[in-house]
């Protein structure tokens, strides 16, 4: 028997990020490399307690299927909670969906064409270009900064069928837009008309000041907002949403449908029972200070174990340091060698939709300890300072 594969498998490819966390698996390996939220942060007894409360009160309407939209008043939340964020929604607007990966897989089908162009930053959340790929189409890579995309750069996107935007503590590079920044976007999308996808998963975990409006509270009509309850709460429930204005809300429904006819009801009935009262403004801050230490533990080690021809900034929130390697190193070279050494980081290259840059890498600091952190980037430094010494001289000049 011969199975004929669709030319879109041919797009499809492991993520580079969960074959490493094989690795991660050996024993004596620190791993800088998954985007996992701490464990420790887990609110388990709300969540134990949320989980009797609903099978207790609506057990068998939380064990039947459930609307695709999704639970109307966990819908009714989150548009309550995007509203005190500004971006002004009615409920139906809000679709409910398995992660907010779903919601891009799902923006994916409803807006790409085979050989459409699709704007993405430099470089870009790996899962949104997997999310992606399959429908085919052109990737175009944003000129970026700092701040993220250079607003002259969404001129050269024009024609795009959207521009895909991670304004908050970007992953993986965990740079945050600037308030001036978000509205030079937006003027400039508005200018050729250049619809955009916004994709908020970490906005919440700031850790001095919180960010400025979202793009969707600038241009609601123009852009398309996803958020997690993943980094907030678990991803082990596996809930996140997209909102959408109002002439795509149908189609959008119905690619849902087609997907998984709706995301779990008996998670969705818990997360609203876990939220309803206020637990995340109690809990969140909590997060905000266990990740606010660990980066602080993390900025610390490199400052004292990397080179000082490495380059990086601490984020002001959000999961992730983007390092650039000295001159004449390759990350993902490197890679096995900081494995044998201890020690496990994610590559910069799968990150890029256009030419990567080899000497960028990634490190997660929310799963270590500020022990384990110093440990970690110990040995990264180590590894990093043997493979400069082993360079010719003129190269190490340079």
């Amino acid at each position: 028997m011969t199975w004929t594969l669709a030319r879109r498998t041919g797009r499809m490819n492991p993520s580079a990020i969960r074959e490493l966390l094989k690795l991660t698996e050996q024993p004596g390996v620190l791993s800088l490399a998954g985007g996992l939220p701490s464990p420790d942060s887990f609110p388990v007894d709300a969540v134990r307690e949320a989980t009797a409360r609903v099978l207790r009160d609506t057990p068998r309407e939380a064990l039947q299927y459930a609307a695709s939209e999704g639970y109307g008043p966990l819908r009714d939340w989150v548009a309550a909670r995007l509203a005190a964020d500004g971006i002004g929604v009615e409920p139906g607007q809000v679709l409910i969906t398995t992660g907010s990966q779903q919601g891009l897989d799902l923006v994916g089908k409803l807006l790409i064409d085979a050989g459409s162009a699709v704007a993405v930053e430099t470089p870009t959340y790996l899962g949104a270009l997997q999310a992606f790929a399959p429908c085919e189409p052109e990737f175009t890579a944003l000129a970026a900064d700092d701040e993220g995309p250079r607003p002259e750069a969404l001129a050269g996107a024009a024609g795009a069928r959207f521009a895909y935007l991670l304004p908050n503590f970007q992953n993986p590079t965990g740079r945050l837009m600037s308030d001036a920044r978000r509205d030079a976007l937006v003027a400039a999308a508005q200018a050729v008309g250049l619809p955009l996808v916004e994709d908020n998963p970490y906005g919440e975990l700031w850790f001095d000041a919180p960010p400025p409006a979202p793009l969707a509270a600038r241009w609601p009509e123009g852009t398309i907002y996803l958020g997690s309850f993943s980094k907030v709460l678990a991803p082990g429930l596996r809930l996140g949403y997209v909102v959408a204005p109002p002439a795509l809300s149908p189609k959008l429904l119905q690619a849902k449908q087609a997907a998984d006819l709706h995301s779990p009801g008996l998670n969705q009935r818990i997360v609203h029972e876990v939220v309803r009262n206020g637990l995340l403004d109690r809990h969140v801050p909590t997060v905000r200070a266990r990740y606010a230490a660990q980066r602080d533990a993390m900025a610390a080690a490199l400052r004292a174990h990397l080179p000082t021809t490495t380059e990086w900034q601490a984020p002001r929130g959000g999961m992730f340091f983007w390092l650039r390697l000295p001159p004449g190193l390759d990350a993902t070279a490197l890679l096995p060698r900081a494995v044998a050494a201890g020690v496990a980081y994610v590559p910069g290259a799968p990150f890029y939709a256009g030419e990567p840059d080899g000497r960028t890498l990634r490190l997660s600091f929310v799963t270590l300890t500020p022990a384990q952190l110093e440990t970690a980037v110990a040995a990264l430094g180590r590894v990093v300072h043997e493979a400069l010494a082993e360079q010719p001289p003129l190269r190490r000049a340079a």
